[in-house]
């Protein structure tokens, strides 16, 4: 079976929607829990967030709730958005990412909107970790290190975006990768053949200059 990894980041909704998904996977397969910083992808490709452009900002929060209300998933935003997730994402590499507390971290963010960059909703969400300080365990040097080298190991693989599922070299990118994903998983041989082939290698026709 292909080693499976899930990366992402609290601040993406879009990884709240894939959680039952992963979770559903993740009791099939062994799946490991990634927790990266979504800046420090996005700094290194030269890329911004949804969010960071202004007129995809409010069409992506819209699209995010809808998706959630056709799915069932219960979705509320924190009270401001973006917000800083590093001392949260700190916390949860700290901790080894288990499933449970990821869950436990997401559900705190968007399901009850709560905004963990908030030093007093950090220690909230430390409480509901079972961790007697929070912001002892994210400032540790351990739990820096640790999301520093998830993060590096995440970008040396190619992921330029969260939610990521990894399958061996294979990244499936979005909630609405995780058909696809189960897709490959289950024949293996899907991108090597026809035209998921032949698009691995598609030249450009033409390439915009960046500023």
């Amino acid at each position: 079976m292909t080693d499976l990894a899930w990366h992402f980041d609290l601040i993406s909704p879009f990884s709240w929607l894939a959680l039952p998904r992963v979770e559903a996977l993740a009791a099939r397969h062994a799946v490991a829990f990634r927790p990266v910083l979504l800046g420090g992808i996005l700094q290194h490709w030269g890329s911004i967030g949804p969010a960071e452009l202004a007129p995809k900002r409010v069409h992506t929060y819209r699209l995010v709730q809808f998706q959630a209300e056709r799915a069932g998933v219960r979705l509320r935003f924190p009270p401001r958005h973006p917000f800083n997730p590093l001392a949260a994402q700190r916390l949860l590499a700290g901790l080894g990412a288990p499933p449970a507390a990821v869950r436990a971290a997401f559900e705190f963010v968007w399901a009850e909107g709560r905004d963990p960059s908030d030093p007093a909703e950090l220690e909230a969400l430390g409480d509901r970790l079972g961790v007697a300080d929070a912001a002892a365990l994210a400032n540790a040097p351990e739990s820096k290190a640790a999301l520093r080298a998830a993060t590096e190991a995440a970008i040396a693989a190619g992921v330029f975006g969260v939610p990521t599922l990894q399958a061996g070299a294979d990244l499936f990118w979005g909630a609405d990768a995780m058909d696809w994903a189960e897709a490959c998983l289950a024949d293996p041989g899907l991108l090597g053949r026809g035209e998921m082939a032949r698009l691995a290698t598609l030249p450009l026709g033409v390439e915009r200059r960046r500023s």
